[in-house]
Formats: structure tokens, sequence, C-alpha cells
């Protein structure tokens, strides 16, 4: 009697909390038009505030509530706690965007006065140098024999000091005004990466909700159920868990397969170290993986020439690794891991550039040496670390990423630095969404399965 009261209870907690989610009115702010007044822009901020607070208090709640899942009831609290975190978090992002919409139509107006201002002072100062130029061109005894009296002498003397001045004072004015359109214009491009990742943020919390909403009306069905079909539910949950991290990952550059759950493992190592977010980390080696498998892995055969072999094919290729750049390095690294230069493996060339990257993060040699110092300290090891562990791999592909931005997360970061790690730069590139989908659709959705979410 009191399991089915315990059991009625918590279910109508459930419904009450997510009842309660969804009868909440759509906030004012997000009803205000797209330019805000200083009124409306002060309501706004402090709903964002308190929605932002409201989360934080529903994420503690979600990780004490997931720290002591360990019945179906637990479970059904704990996914309720999961869905009202994302509720909560999609609201403080649209309202997030809201503010931002409107800061950045007030920044785009900044740099509008600004540059018309800039260019108005431009018009004035190229009048001022042709004065100057002409005047400069006029000797005294010209100035002097056009005027008629020595007044008139000395005022045009005293004009052209004054034009003087004033060149210089609005060359100074023009100097400050660039500096404020530039900084204003940095300031942009910020609040529209924010803006980007904020809605890239609301995708994947409502990707997310969808997921815990489906779990939990399993979980209120289990909850009703016999003791032999939550057992079996929690079974099922645990093969998919041991499944998820038994399965291979594959690995570029000659590296064996690791268990999902080590590769996870190894990059939540690296964020600790780096800041770089795990799934964004396992989706690089995917795709460095995809594309190691269509180049092919060659040897190199010809230190000074650069020259190699296919290994699977034995066939000649002349770019295997840069003779200036990569082979010197290449010798080092080899020789202080005791391994054969000539039978270690290398990625072939593309049909333009070189070759030459080595083990799952595909690193070529000269780059690695940049980053060996950093890479052994962050390991603890001493001594040369391999580009063929992949631990070590690991290690260094999130270091470079930290580099290039990646550190703090978010959609138009991670992008960047893909595009970066690629090669092609920019802030959108076809290596970077690819990267991207693959964190979110694969990798992050199996990271939620093996941690229970």
């Amino acid at each position: 009697m009191f399991q089915k009261f315990s059991t009625a209870f918590i279910i109508l907690m459930v419904l009450l909390l997510v009842g309660r989610a969804h009868a909440q009115t759509a906030p004012s702010c997000l009803s205000f038009p797209n330019q805000l007044n200083q009124s409306q822009k002060a309501e706004c901020q402090n709903e964002l505030a308190q929605v932002q607070a409201e989360l934080s208090q529903a994420e503690a709640a979600a990780a004490a509530q997931h720290a002591t899942t360990t019945s179906i009831q637990k479970q059904v609290s704990a996914i309720a706690a999961a869905i009202k975190v994302e509720q909560l978090d999609i609201q403080a992002k649209n309202l997030l965007i809201k503010t931002l919409g409107d800061n950045i139509t007030d920044t785009q107006n900044q740099i509008d006065s600004l540059d018309a201002q800039i260019e108005s002072n431009k018009q004035d100062l190229a009048g001022m140098l042709r004065e100057v130029n002409q005047a400069d061109h006029t000797s005294l005894l010209e100035i002097l024999l056009s005027n008629e009296t020595i007044s008139g002498f000395l005022s045009d003397a005293a004009n052209l000091e004054l034009l003087s001045h004033d060149l210089n004072s609005l060359s100074q004015e023009l100097a400050v005004e660039e500096a404020s359109s530039t900084a204003a214009k940095g300031v942009l491009v910020n609040k529209q990466n924010d803006a980007e990742d904020a809605r890239y943020e609301i995708q994947q919390a409502q990707k997310a909700l969808q997921a815990n909403q489906a779990t939990q009306g399993k979980l209120l069905a289990v909850s009703q159920a016999s003791e032999k079909a939550k057992q079996a539910y929690v079974s099922a949950t645990q093969k998919q868990i041991d499944a998820i991290n038994a399965k291979l990952f594959a690995l570029a550059g000659g590296s064996n397969a690791i268990p999902f759950g080590v590769a996870y493992q190894y990059a939540l190592s690296a964020q600790r170290a780096t800041g770089v977010d795990p799934a964004f980390l396992l989706a690089i080696m995917t795709q460095e993986t995809n594309l190691g498998n269509n180049q092919g892995t060659c040897y190199l055969s010809n230190p000074s020439t650069g020259a190699g072999v296919n290994v699977r094919t034995g066939a000649y290729l002349a770019k295997v690794m840069s003779p200036t750049r990569d082979v010197p390095p290449f010798l080092t690294i080899t020789n202080d891991l005791s391994v054969d230069p000539y039978h270690t493996i290398v990625s072939c060339p593309q049909s333009y550039g070189w070759g030459g990257a080595m083990g799952p993060a595909q690193f070529i040699a000269s780059t690695w040496m940049g980053l060996v110092s950093r890479v052994a300290n962050a390991l603890g090891i001493s001594g040369m670390p391999n580009p063929w562990n992949p631990e070590h791999a690991f290690m260094a592909s999130a270091i470079y990423l930290a580099d290039l931005g990646a550190s703090g997360g978010g959609y138009t970061a991670d992008m960047r630095a893909a595009c970066r790690y690629y090669g092609t730069g920019g802030s959108s590139c076809t290596y970077g969404r690819s990267v991207l989908a693959i964190a979110s659709n694969t990798i992050q959705p199996e990271i939620n399965t093996v941690n229970g979410l």
C-alpha cells in the first residue's frame, strides 16, 4: 500500500513540475518589439537574471538527484529535474537572444554614426591638406607681395598657422574615431557570436528535452509495473551503456581502435587540462579518422626528398613528407621513441600539398614538436610524447584546439577552432560543420547515455 502511494505521489509531483513549467506564460520580455526602450531593457535584464538564478538552482538540484539515482522512482525524479533545467535553459537563452538583439542594433547604430563622422572628417581633412599643400608652394615673399598692407600679410600668416593647428587636431580626432569604430566592430562580432551560440544551444537543449520527455514516459510506465519489469528495464539500460562503452572507437594514423569508454575518459582528462568539450574533441578524432581512411597510409623512404610508398599498394609517392619542414622533426620523434622512421605509418599526400600526418590526431611532425613540452606536462610524463599513442594524441589535440579558441566551448568558437585545425580558417567551413554535426548527433547522445542522462 505504501509503495503504491509513494509511486503515485512521485508521479503526481513530476506531473506538477512539468505542468508548472508548461503553464508558465511566455516571458514578457519576449513580447517586446525588437528595438527596446530603457524601461524594457531594464525589465529584460531583470527577467534574464531571475531565470538564470532559477536555472542555477535547478542545475544544482538535478546534479544532486543524479548523484543519488539508484532506483526507478529516483530516476523519475532525476529526469523531471533534468527536464526543468532544459526548459529554464531554453527560456534563459531566448531572453539572452532578445537582449543581445537590442544590443546588436545599438552597437550597429553606433558604428554607423562613427563611420559617417569618420567619412565627414576625412573629407574635411582632404580639403585642409589641399590648402596646406597650396600654401607650401607659396613663398613668404609671394604672400607679402600679394597683400597691399603688412596687416594683410600678418593675417594670412596667422591663418596659415591656424590651418596647420586645425589639421593636426582633426588628424588626432580622426584617429580616435577610427579606434572607437574598430573597437565597436569587435564588440558587435562578439555579440553576434553570442547570439549564434545561444541559438545553437537552444537547439541542443530542445533535443535533450525531447529525449528526456520520451525517457520520462518510459520511466512513468515502468514505475507502475511489476518489480520484474523494473529490473528488466534497469538491466536493458545497463546493457546499452556497456555496449556503448565497449564499442570500438576507430582511430587514424595506423593506431588500433580503442573502446569508446576509454576514448571518453581520455577526452575527459583532456577537458580537465584544457577546457575543450569532450564531445567536440571526440568528433575531431572521428573526422580525422574519416579523412585518414580516405588518404591512406604511407612510409617515408627518402628523407632528402620526402618521397615514400603507399603501405597497402607499395606505390611510389613523391610528396609523403616535407623534407625541410617535417622530415628533421620526424626523425627526432622516431629516434626518441626508438622506432624505425622508415616503417612508421604517416598519412599519404592528398592531391595537393604534403602528407606526413601522424597518429590519431593527424599532426605533422613540425606541429607536434611545438606541443611536446606541454603535452608531457599535462600527462605527467618525461621524454617524448608518442603521436601514435591515443592518450597522448587526445591531449595534444585538445591543447592545440584550446590554442585555436575552443577552450571555452560555444558553437562559434568550436567552429572557428575546427576550421583552423583543418587549415582552412574562417568562421565556417565544411570540415567544421561536419565535426559539430558528429558531436551533436552522434557523440553527445552516446555520452549522455553513458552518464545516465
